[in-house]
């Protein structure tokens, strides 16, 4: 019985770490749409960004899918956003 609870948990594990990377999508379309991201914490995203890269290498050192699906799929929203804010980012002034 418990390598099924496991086997559930490993599952619901997967499915809201994906899930929770969705939340960044909004604000990485945000960015592109208005080509704007002067009022994004680059900072918060740094961390959280690296934050997943690590996760996602300990994921793979370990052989766990759902750490490692999880981050990836982080690295990926969050990396859409870290780029957005490089593209449109710093604000150009023309004096």
């Amino acid at each position: 019985m418990p390598v099924l609870a496991m086997t559930i948990i490993a599952l619901l594990a997967t499915i809201f770490g994906v899930a929770s990377g969705f939340a960044n999508i909004p604000q990485a379309i945000k960015i592109f749409k208005r080509k704007s991201a002067k009022d994004i914490s680059i900072m918060t995203y740094s961390i959280v960004f690296i934050g997943a890269v690590i996760w996602t290498l300990y994921g793979i050192e370990i052989n766990n899918y759902p750490v490692l699906i999880s981050n990836a799929f982080g690295i990926i929203t969050v990396g859409a956003v870290v780029v957005g804010w490089f593209v449109y980012g710093r604000e150009t002034r023309i004096n």
